[in-house]
């Protein structure tokens, strides 16, 4: 069901998926505020919730094509940036008389530069890796083996998501063997979610490209993140 699409085309539910995203990134973005221990596994908080962003990545660009999954990744990214300026700006200005919370907020909400840096960083190549290589997969299997493509895309993006936000946000802060161990724990766990949403994907995946008539091919695609 490949269509051939119009710039100026309207979704029914694209807006929608895009809020659920962007919603996804700054929550998970928050939660990365604590780290958690759940059995042998250690984690930041945001790993619960953001392999999410990465199966939305993944529908956004089997559904509708890299084009349009680069404006919501450009959009992801603009708004995790200001929320981490706005927080960092709420942290600077001075508290209330009688308000006795800011160390806990500076703790929790007033992240570091490094941090915030991390964050931006690997979310931009994690999530252009994810989709580029699951866009030029679906045209290399011809649109098969949904599964294989959202794996292996995972693999990649949340691979290089993961190594570049810990190597920029926190080394020479943790001991390297703690960091080694967050990495290995994510990364797993990340992974982990992706295949065991991967029945639901397909469910979602194919609802929508029957409610929009749509089923995007990106052949000719300008791969570039810069590009309009």
């Amino acid at each position: 069901m490949q269509t051939l699409t119009s710039p100026t085309r309207t979704y029914r539910w694209l807006d929608l998926v895009t809020a659920a995203f962007v919603a996804v990134l700054i929550i998970s973005n928050i939660a990365s505020t604590k780290i958690l221990q759940l059995g042998p596994l250690s984690f930041d908080g945001g790993t619960i919730l953001f392999p999410l962003a990465y199966i939305f990545g993944d529908i956004l660009t089997e559904v509708y094509g890299y084009k349009r999954s680069r404006r919501v990744i450009w959009t992801g990214f603009f708004w995790i940036g200001a929320a981490a300026g706005i927080f960092a700006l709420v942290d600077i200005l001075p508290p209330a008389q009688g308000w006795e919370l800011q160390e806990s907020y500076h703790n929790i909400l007033g992240q570091a530069p490094r941090i915030v840096a991390g964050s931006l960083l690997a979310y931009f190549a994690g999530e252009f890796s994810n989709s580029v290589i699951l866009a030029r997969l679906k045209v290399a299997t011809q649109g098969r083996w949904l599964w294989l493509r959202t794996i292996s895309s995972t693999l990649v993006g949340e691979g290089v998501d993961t190594l570049i936000f810990l190597f920029v946000a926190f080394w020479g802060v943790l001991p390297t063997e703690l960091l080694t161990a967050v990495f290995i724990s994510n990364f797993i766990f990340k992974v982990g979610i992706e295949i065991c949403f991967t029945p639901l994907t397909y469910l979602v995946v194919n609802w929508l490209k029957f409610a929009e008539q749509e089923d995007f091919y990106d052949r000719g695609t300008r791969f570039n993140p810069f590009s309009r």
